[in-house]
């Protein structure tokens, strides 16, 4: 890398899947991350945690970053004017930036980010995770197929974190030759190291799980998009058939008290350990047997599948989670199953419960799914855009 790129980030707040990337794209990059949002411990709750928190692990170490003035009247991530930062082309200006990368468009500083570096004519990358299947109204999806073609066209890169992110740049008809793949990722070794076989009998034993339980794990927020109830009734499936099965959460949120009753009703055993901050969910991982994520098109990825193979666990997705043909399609190590339907996610668990955990198999894919995998991408990205 030329010592005289000098990248500038665009985020929206510190997030803890983001925040590791950062760090280690900061020992090879000379970068700067400019956040639009600081989100309070009341906010995090409001987004869907359902916990009031701080993140147990520093989201800002390791890495150059400001928080940038937001002058908007609500401020918050959650929605396009909650992000309101007209400062950034003063901070582009002088910070003497040669490439700048947003992590989205969803929020006005983002666009106004994009604009001031097109004015200060510099080169823009793009990464996000946007797909085809997520829930548009036919009002949205024509105007996405009219304006998108053009306005897509001002970012000189766009970095793509799977297939069914790449299909969407295509879709739109963005050159395939400034598509570069760098895939989301986490801190595979975090979690490969935290999730034992001791980090497994305390938890279990704590909960007074019995050794021979299939424990299926939820993990993430209780929203209706992520359809966690769907668990519940194919695992009431299985129960039905004598098979020893039951469900830990690890999160919290609004359907906790609907999820509660459901499972009293269907007699299926439920742990529920509540949010979990990010030193906490590997032992949540080497307790369970396997992650299950039945959610709808609006997971544009889901980490947590991520976070289930690095600590050795096989998953089982919807055909609607983004994820779904990089890291589940492999049957060795993943199934996908189609939304909503709960004899198919029952067969799914049952074939899981028969099977031997392929290690090597789900190495294999998490390390195509890596923190350096994702770094190639952006450097790559970075080369081919600097002129």
């Amino acid at each position: 890398m030329p010592l005289k790129i000098r990248l500038a980030i665009l985020a929206s707040h510190p997030v803890q899947y983001y925040a590791p990337l950062f760090r280690e794209l900061a020992k090879k990059v000379d970068l700067h991350v400019f956040y639009a949002h600081a989100a309070t411990p009341a906010q995090q709750a409001a987004a869907g945690f359902g916990h009031a928190f701080e993140w147990d692990i520093d989201l800002t170490d390791g890495y150059s970053f400001s928080f940038l003035n937001n002058v908007s009247k609500r401020p918050g991530a959650d929605w396009f004017g909650g992000c309101d930062t007209p400062e950034i082309y003063k901070q582009l200006k002088s910070g003497g930036f040669t490439i700048v990368l947003t992590l989205g468009w969803h929020l006005k500083s983002m666009i106004q980010g994009v604009l001031a570096a097109k004015r200060l004519r510099l080169p823009v990358l793009v990464r996000g995770d946007s797909q085809l299947s997520t829930p548009r109204s036919s009002v949205k999806k024509w105007v996405k197929a009219i304006a998108y073609p053009i306005l897509l066209r001002a970012f000189d890169a766009a970095l793509y974190v799977g297939k069914n992110n790449q299909a969407y740049w295509l879709h739109y008809g963005f050159p395939e030759q400034r598509l570069f793949f760098s895939p989301h990722c986490i801190e595979t070794k975090r979690f490969a190291e935290g999730a034992t076989a001791e980090a497994r009998d305390a938890l279990r034993n704590r909960l007074g799980i019995a050794p021979t339980s299939f424990v299926v794990l939820f993990a993430g927020k209780l929203l209706p998009f992520k359809r966690p109830l769907d668990i519940v009734a194919a695992l009431a499936k299985l129960r039905k058939a004598k098979v020893d099965c039951r469900m830990m959460v690890a999160g919290s949120g609004p359907l906790e008290a609907e999820l509660t009753a459901l499972a009293a009703e269907l007699q299926v055993p439920l742990d529920l350990l509540g949010f979990q901050n990010q030193s906490q969910m590997p032992a949540a991982y080497a307790a369970a047997d396997i992650l299950v994520l039945p959610s709808d098109g609006r997971e544009t990825w889901g980490l947590v599948a991520n976070e289930a193979l690095a600590s050795g666990k096989p998953i089982i997705v919807s055909d609607a989670v983004g994820c779904a043909p990089d890291l589940a399609a492999d049957e060795s190590c993943g199934q996908v199953f189609t939304m909503g339907d709960h004899d198919a996610l029952a067969k799914a668990l049952s074939v899981a419960m028969n099977s031997k955990i392929d290690l090597a198999s789900i190495a294999r894919i998490s390390d195509k799914h890596s923190m350096q995998c994702a770094i190639d991408g952006i450097h790559a990205a970075i080369i081919a855009s600097v002129k």
